[in-house]
Formats: structure tokens, sequence, C-alpha cells
């Protein structure tokens, strides 16, 4: 072989290696990216304004890899009551709605309310493996002595298992290996709540959100897939040039 053949053999080693490498940092930056994306129960969205009505959607995925998720609870606090919540009916599954009595009754327009849910419990319906749900709850108004609502929430499996999400996040810094669901309050009048809720028909709403989850899975499933190819085609390259006499 040529001095000239060698060198062009060693540069066309080194650059199928560097492609090999950067198709699997890719990969791996995406599964990165995507793996926390829908690790845990969350509220969506996030924010809402204080004083107003609000629609906020429980995003539950199923993270077992071999149970159906089977169950939801999801508590509300107390500490901060809310006087008005209602459920949208999810196909397949029973709402269960439970009331607490207030030590300090709350003042509406209809006179005092000396009871508030606590805690809505979804059963009977199944998530599967690698499957979310969305459970909305229309609630309001929302307090306006405080700038964020924590909720506990709790997952079971088909196998028994419970996984609580009931650890409080905090407002920075590292985030709980279980965090409870939060919703931001901003302050009345501020237009930084999201126009949701009251302002938008709920059909609406759960419609824009689909639209979006399946836009999202769709650019992250084709983002993978070609970190994937690069890989292939790195390595196939690569072995091809080793074995080159």
């Amino acid at each position: 072989m040529s001095m000239y053949s060698s060198q062009y053999s060693s540069r066309r080693n080194r650059r199928i290696s560097q492609l090999a490498a950067v198709g699997g940092t890719a990969t791996l930056a995406l599964l990165v990216v995507a793996g926390p994306a829908a690790a845990h129960v969350t509220a969506n969205p996030n924010t809402a304004e204080q004083g107003s009505y609000s629609k906020v959607s429980f995003r539950v995925p199923n993270e077992e890899a071999s149970a159906q998720n089977t169950g939801v609870e999801v508590d509300l606090p107390l500490d901060h009551p809310i006087a008005s919540v209602s459920v949208r009916p999810v196909p397949g599954w029973t709402i269960k709605i439970d009331k607490t009595k207030l030590t300090t009754p709350l003042k509406s327009d209809d006179g005092e309310i000396t009871q508030a849910v606590s805690r809505i419990t979804w059963s009977g319906g199944s998530i599967a493996p690698g499957q979310f749900q969305e459970f909305d709850v229309s609630m309001g108004p929302l307090p306006t002595d405080t700038n964020r609502l924590v909720f506990k929430a709790a997952q079971t499996y088909s196998g028994g298992k419970v996984v609580h999400w009931d650890q409080d996040p905090g407002t920075g810094g590292q985030e709980p290996a279980h965090p409870s669901p939060v919703l931001q309050l901003t302050p009345k009048g501020s237009g930084n709540a999201p126009a949701t809720g009251a302002q938008v028909p709920m059909a609406k709403v759960a419609n824009v959100t689909k639209a979006d989850d399946g836009t999202a899975r769709m650019l992250g499933g084709l983002g993978l897939a070609v970190g994937v190819i690069g890989i292939a085609v790195g390595g196939f390259g690569l072995v091809r040039a080793r074995n080159r006499p």
C-alpha cells in the first residue's frame, strides 16, 4: 500500500470515528433531555392568576415497565382551601370526591362554606406503560394570600405498588426525588398567567394540549431515530475500514 493510500485510509478512519462519536453523543443528549420531561405527576398549566377560576390538568405518566397505572389520588391543600371544585369525567375511570370540614369557613357571595374538597380519587381505569393520562379539574376562586398551591399526588399500580409525589419542590434549587405538582399563582392583573381555565372552553384547551403533546413526541422520536442511525452508519463504516487491506 502506498504512503498516500495509508494516509488517506487513516484520515478516513478518524473521520468515521468522529461521526460515530457525534451520533452517540446526540442520542445520549436526546435521552437525557427526553427522560425527565414526563418523569412525574405535574399540574398543567403550572401558573394561574390569584382570585381566578382555572382548569388544571394533572398529567400522570406510567413509569413502570410491566404494570398498569390503575389509580390516581390528588390532595388539595386545606391551608389554602378552594371554594368551588369540579371534575371532568374521564372515560373508563370512576371519580370519588372527599371533603373536609374547615376550621375557618370560607366566605362567598352565597354565604359561608364550611367544607372544601380535600382529595380527588380516580380509579377503575388504566394507563399502560409508556403512556400518560390527563385528569382535568376546574377550581376557583384561587387564593390570594399565597403565591403557589402544592398538590400531593399518588399513583397505584396493578401489582399493588404505590408511588407518592408528596415532596415540596420548594422555590428553586435541586428538585427532590418525588416532587408534588405545583400551581404557581401570579398577582391578579399581572398578565403573567396563561389564558386558560375559565377564559377558554375546556374542550378547546384539551385539543390544543393533545396536539402539542403529539408534536413533541413526534419530534423527539425523529431526533432519537436520527441519532441511532448515525451510530449504526458510523459503526458499520468503521468496521469496513478496519477490515480493508
